[in-house]
C-alpha cells in the first residue's frame, strides 16, 4: 500500500516537471521569435499621388537606402489614382529586381498604373475600404490609347500577375474591358476594380488590415525596427515639375513673363517669374534624372545667341538661339509628344500676349524702346528730303506736251514736270500751279483767259 502511494506521488511530480519544462520551452521559443523580430529592419516607402518620373527617382533612392541598410522587408504604402505607363514600367523593373521581400499595402486606392505597381510586389494587403484595378490606358487628352499600346499594357499586367503566382485573367480584366466578369462587378465593357474581399477571394490580396500595425503583425514584423522614408524637398519639386499638367503651365508662364518684360521699363516681376519658371523646369527635370547638364548648356548657349542677335545684323543668331532653346527643352523632357504639346501651348500664349501688348501699349515701351530706333526725320524737326517748290504756287505757265494727266510745261520760263488735277489738258494751253506736294507740281487749265 505504501509502495503504491509512492509511485503515484512520483508520477504526479513527473507530470508537473514535464509541464514546467514545456512552459520553459514555449517561453524560450517566444523570446527567440521576439528577438528575431526585433533584429529585423523594415522600410516603409509611400507611393502617393500621380505616378510620374519624379516618383520613380524617389523610389530608386528609397530602395537603394533600404538595400544599403540591410533591410529585411520593404512595405510600399500605396494611394495613387495612377499616372504614366512609362514611369510605372520603370518602377516595375525596379521592384522586380529587388532581392528584399516586398509588400504593397493599399491604403486607399491603387488604380491604373498603381495596380500594376502593386502586382509587382511579393504580397498585397488592403485596407478594408481600399480598391485596386481600373487600369485601362488613356492618352494625355483623355482618349483611349491605340491598339498597339493597349496590347502591350495588357501583356505587362498579365506578366506582373503571373510573376507572383496570381491568376492573370483578373489582371487582364483590369486593363481590357472586353473581358466579361459580371460576378466581380465587371461585365463586358467595363474595367475590373477589386475591393478587398474580392481581392482576397481570388488570391490577389493576402489579407485585409485596418492599419500599419495590423499589417506588420500579419507579416510577423510587429517588433521590427521601422524606417519611414519621405520625399525630400528637391524630390518634391521634381515630382511637381515633371507632372504632365504642370509642364505646359510652367513653360507658358516663362514665355508670358519674358514677352511682358519686353514691354515693361526695366526688369521687373514679369521677367523674374519667366526666368524662375524656366529655371524651375530644368531644375526639376535634372533632379528627376530626365535632363543632364548637356540640356542646361544648350539652353545657356541658346539664350546667349538670342541676346547677341540684338547687336548683330542678319537674324541667323536669333534663329540658332531659338532652335537651341527648343532643343534643350526637348532634351529635358521624357516624352517627345508631351513636350511638343507643352511647347506649342507656350508659343500660342506668347503670340497672343505679344499681339495684345503691341496693340494696347505699342512698341515704344520697355526693352523695345532701347532696341528699336525710334527717331524719324520730319519737316517739323527741320529735315527736308527734297527741295519743296512752294514758290511756284499761283504762277502761270504753258503746257509743252498734253497732260494725261502728267506732262511737261514751262512755268516762269522753267521747264517742269507737272500733273493736272485729273483732267486732260491739250498742248500750248495756259495753266496755273494750284499746289505743290513734295516733287509733285499740280496744275489746272486757265479757262477764263484766251490762249
Amino acid at each position: 500500500m505504501t509502495l503504491l502511494k509512492s509511485e503515484k506521488l512520483n508520477m504526479k511530480y513527473s507530470i508537473l516537471f514535464f509541464i514546467f519544462l514545456f512552459g520553459i520551452l514555449l517561453s524560450m521559443n517566444a523570446n527567440l521569435s521576439m528577438a528575431e523580430s526585433k533584429d529585423k529592419l523594415v522600410y516603409i516607402v509611400p507611393i502617393e499621388n500621380e505616378v510620374e518620373r519624379g516618383l520613380e527617382a524617389f523610389l530608386v533612392r528609397s530602395t537603394n537606402e533600404a538595400i544599403e541598410a540591410g533591410a529585411d522587408h520593404i512595405v510600399f504604402e500605396i494611394d495613387t489614382p495612377g499616372g504614366r505607363v512609362d514611369s510605372a514600367s520603370q518602377i516595375a523593373k525596379l521592384l522586380q529586381s529587388l532581392e528584399i521581400d516586398s509588400t504593397s499595402y493599399i491604403v486607399n486606392e491603387a488604380l491604373s498604373a498603381g495596380s500594376y505597381i502593386a502586382l509587382n510586389t511579393d504580397n498585397i494587403y488592403m485596407n478594408k475600404q481600399a480598391t485596386m484595378g481600373a487600369s485601362g490606358v488613356i492618352t494625355g487628352d483623355g482618349n483611349a490609347a491605340d491598339k498597339k499600346a493597349q496590347s502591350a499594357w495588357v501583356a505587362a499586367m498579365k506578366s506582373a500577375a503571373e510573376s507572383n503566382n496570381r491568376d492573370p485573367i483578373y489582371a487582364e480584366a483590369m486593363a481590357n474591358a472586353e473581358i466579361d466578369l459580371p460576378d466581380l462587378g465587371a461585365p463586358k465593357g467595363e474595367f475590373l476594380t477589386l475591393g478587398p474581399n474580392d481581392a482576397v477571394e481570388i488570391g490577389y490580396a493576402e489579407g485585409i488590415v485596418n492599419n500599419r500595425v495590423a499589417l506588420l503583425d500579419k507579416l510577423d514584423l510587429s517588433e521590427a525596427t521601422i524606417v519611414e522614408t519621405e520625399t525630400s524637398l528637391a524630390e518634391g519639386v521634381a515630382r511637381f515639375v515633371t507632372n504632365p499638367v504642370v509642364i505646359p503651365i510652367l513653360l507658358s508662364v516663362a514665355s508670358l513673363g519674358l514677352i511682358v518684360e519686353l514691354y515693361s521699363p526695366g526688369f521687373g516681376v514679369a521677367g523674374t517669374m519667366g526666368v524662375a519658371s524656366l529655371i524651375l523646369f530644368f531644375y526639376g527635370h535634372i533632379i528627376a534624372g530626365l535632363a543632364g547638364m548637356e540640356a542646361l548648356v544648350l539652353l545657356i548657349i541658346g539664350i546667349l545667341l538670342i541676346i547677341a542677335e540684338f547687336f548683330v545684323v542678319g537674324g541667323i543668331l536669333g534663329i540658332l538661339g531659338s532652335l537651341s532653346v527648343l532643343g534643350s527643352l526637348f532634351m529635358a523632357g521624357y516624352d517627345f509628344t508631351q513636350m511638343a504639346i507643352s511647347i506649342g501651348i507656350a508659343l500660342v500664349v506668347a503670340i497672343v500676349a505679344a499681339v495684345f501688348l503691341f496693340r494696347s501699349i505699342g512698341k515704344n515701351k520697355g526693352l523695345f524702346n532701347k532696341l528699336v530706333l525710334q527717331d524719324r526725320s520730319t519737316t517739323v524737326r527741320g529735315y527736308i528730303s527734297t527741295h519743296n517748290r512752294e514758290e511756284l504756287v499761283g504762277l502761270s505757265g504753258v503746257t509743252l506736251t498734253p497732260l494725261r494727266p502728267s506732262g511737261v510745261a514751262t512755268v516762269n520760263n522753267e521747264r517742269l514736270d507737272v500733273v493736272s488735277q485729273g483732267e486732260f489738258i491739250e498742248r500750248d494751253r495756259k495753266i496755273e500751279v494750284v499746289y505743290v506736294e513734295g516733287i509733285r507740281i499740280v496744275v489746272r487749265e486757265k479757262i477764263n483767259e484766251e490762249n
